[in-house]
């Protein structure tokens, strides 16, 4: 049995066997856990002692039927928890404890039948049910009304006095978990025929193609003006253009070379034909060259009224924001995270973050699905404020600029350290939505009984507890002390996760739980820290689909960093809508076994360059349209330029001459005499 410390209140940790779990025969479908069928949990009521003459009276008599106990609250001999489980038997059949199993995602089964007068979860209608229609995220600081607005909502939440002494109650109230009703999933009317290409064009549409090629084109027009000059090798794109230029850098991310030239190598272990017979590796480098997103002639200054740090891509988050969170509406359980963008190039929001394994680059605050890892929306960091006080509530506005449009649904939000607080999660729960995650025990409404200070030293799986109406916070030690903040979580609930060894052990066909000398082979986590651990990972499965297959080539330029994260993130995207589309089943004409996100790629690369052939491509196709008679469709000999190049034809036939004149249509040297004629022909 766990033992408490005297004046605190006792919380037995309890293992059932198969006989006392199968007479658990209730379900319940609004529950909000989200587990593992594996998990054993048992919810533990909380018991208020009368006085400490009978607490130190219930200490003895533990002392006296336990016999010897382990430093960690379990008896330590096969006797002792024979009599522990007698007297669990004994306590459940007095109605003492509800015994809680996960049966299925979503299920849940009890032992009572008032389960609605004595289980912590009801339902009610305190939650707020205000709704809103905007989805807008402000990615910069242009809109400081809107940032000071939602600062003042944080000194309101701090209004409440969380730091009050009579704040914090025991945890023994009941709180209210209003049920998830909401239509989620994938939103689209593609058919059964649709293939990659349509599913990446809900996410990225070909506006975004068109407004690429028109502001490339005026880049580098807007380029040779400034120079003075003009670039004999640069002549205006397209959309096709574009699209194969796109659908390269994808095959890039899947064919990796550590240099660019080497797609378009002679070698033929190295060089790749498909990319030489798309484009020729200069008109890719002028593409990479002028490639644009806005208009830089318009383009404010710092310092300026209207300047944004991020207008090089305002035009792209425009319009992939809105697609993604249209895309696909959310599910119940939802991520809140950051991740990492390694750069090369000088861009002042840069972070350096020692303790991470990409120590150098851009933060991207993501929230996420906890079990697909679709990215509903995504807001970069640009720098720390310029006020001291919004910059001490950054956490506080990058969850409610993210959550914005889904208020009163009663979503499940899981999010690290850096985001819980106490006024985030009083806000959030008056928005009707709920809440989870650790927090620093040093931050401001944290129970101060609750603080390392004050608890003293846990022993693995001991934990306790305060709460205020459905803000429940909870302190316990896992691998370490953790400090924890929920509002969907009732207190009193422990989860066992059988350890490896007990797998092992139920292959074998021993059902006992508890080894030799006494220990559990799984370790006890109250419910806020089992919810955290399997529905923290959204941002991590978005991450592991998008560094799978990177987009796009290092540069010194940050703009380019944040262009391919958006095109990867709108791939991964497409890709999770593909396969919830079609339930698991592949597009027609898939011969594979198993459609994956690397044969997605591949399929989306092919269909964006299609039957696209570049210069070197239409001159093969001229050359081989005029060869009856070059000089009637223009092609003439004439002086190419001052220096001297090899010639074409002589090139060709391994030979090694130069000349200053050639055909300006086929855009090749060509030596005066017969090599003209013999290579129109």
């Amino acid at each position: 049995m766990a033992t408490a410390r005297k004046g605190r209140e006792l919380f037995t940790i309890l293992e059932t066997s198969a006989d006392t779990e199968s007479t658990a025969a209730c379900d319940s479908q609004d529950s909000p856990l989200n587990l593992s069928a594996d998990v054993k949990w048992f919810e533990i009521p909380y018991r208020k002692p009368d006085s400490d003459e009978e607490d130190e009276l219930r200490e003895e008599e533990e002392e006296e039927d336990g016999g010897g106990e382990g430093e960690n609250g379990f008896t330590s001999t096969a006797a002792a928890a024979a009599a522990e489980t007698a007297d669990a038997a004994s306590f459940i059949a007095g109605g003492g404890c509800n015994i809680i199993l996960v049966t299925g995602s979503n299920g849940l089964k009890h032992d009572e039948e008032e389960y609605a007068e004595d289980c912590y979860y009801s339902t009610s209608t305190n939650c707020s049910d205000t709704t809103s229609n905007d989805s807008d995220i402000d990615f910069s600081d242009l809109e400081e009304e809107e940032e000071r607005r939602s600062f003042f909502s944080f000194e309101d939440d701090l209004d409440e006095d969380c730091t009050s002494p009579d704040f914090w109650g025991e945890p023994d109230q009941v709180i209210s978990i209003e049920p998830f009703s909401a239509v989620s999933g994938p939103q689209h009317s593609l058919g059964d025929d649709a293939d990659t290409r349509d599913y990446f064009r809900i996410l990225f549409p070909d506006s975004l193609f068109e407004h690429m090629v028109e502001q490339t084109n005026n880049y580098a027009l807007y380029r040779q003006r400034r120079s003075g000059k003009s670039d004999p090798h640069w002549h205006p794109t397209d959309v096709r253009e574009m699209k194969a230029y796109v659908g390269l850098n994808i095959l890039m991310g899947i064919n990796q070379l550590p240099d660019t030239g080497m797609y378009w190598a002679s070698d033929i272990f190295i060089g790749n034909a498909g990319f030489k017979k798309t484009m020729t590796a200069r008109r890719f480098e002028k593409l990479t060259q002028y490639l644009q997103l806005c208009d830089r002639e318009s383009e404010p200054v710092r310092g300026e009224r209207g300047y944004d740090g991020l207008f090089k891509i305002r035009p792209l988050l425009d319009v992939v924001e809105n697609t993604m969170w249209d895309a696909y509406v959310p599910n119940r359980c939802l991520t809140i995270d950051k991740c990492a963008i390694v750069t090369k190039g000088r861009f002042s929001p840069t972070q350096y973050m020692s303790s991470k394994p990409l120590r150098k680059g851009l933060t991207v605050w993501m929230l996420c699905d906890s079990r697909s890892g679709y990215c509903h929306r995504a807001k970069i960091y640009v720098g720390r404020p310029s006020e001291d006080e919004a910059a001490a509530c950054l956490g506080y506005r990058v969850v409610t600029s993210l959550v914005r449009g889904l208020e009163g649904q009663y979503h499940h939000l899981f999010m690290d350290s850096f985001f819980t607080s106490v006024p985030l999660l009083q806000r959030l729960l008056r928005d009707g939505q709920y809440a989870c995650g650790p927090t620093q025990p040093g931050r401001k409404g944290y129970p101060e009984v609750l603080r390392p200070r004050n608890v003293g030293k846990l022993s693995q799986g001991e934990f306790y507890q305060c709460q205020r109406g459905n803000l429940v916070a909870t302190v316990t030690r896992d691998a370490k002390v953790v400090s924890c903040l929920s509002t969907n979580s009732a207190p009193g609930i422990v989860g066992i996760s059988p350890g490896r060894q007990q797998h092992e052990a139920d292959r074998d066909g021993e059902n006992d739980s508890i080894d030799s000398s006494g220990l559990s082979f799984g370790v006890p986590r109250p419910l806020p820290l089992l919810l955290y651990q399997e529905n923290m990972r959204g941002v991590d499965l978005c991450d592991q689909l998008r560094e799978c297959y990177q987009v796009g080539r290092p540069c010194k330029k940050w703009w380019r960093y944040f262009l391919w994260f958006y095109v990867n993130l709108c791939i991964v995207n497409a890709y999770i809508i593909l396969r919830e589309s079609r339930g698991g089943a592949p597009p027609a004409g898939f011969n594979g076994k198993q459609f994956t996100q690397r044969h997605f790629r591949v399929r989306l690369a092919q269909q964006l360059i299609g039957d696209y052939q570049g210069a070197r491509g239409m001159e093969r196709a001229a050359r081989k349209r005029h060869a009856d008679s070059p000089i009637e469709y223009g092609h003439r000999l004439e002086r190419m330029s001052e220096r001297s190049r090899r010639c074409r034809n002589c090139t060709n036939k391994g030979l090694r001459h130069e000349s200053v004149f050639g055909c300006k249509i086929c855009n090749v040297h060509l030596c005066r005499g017969g090599c003209f004629s013999e290579f129109h022909k």
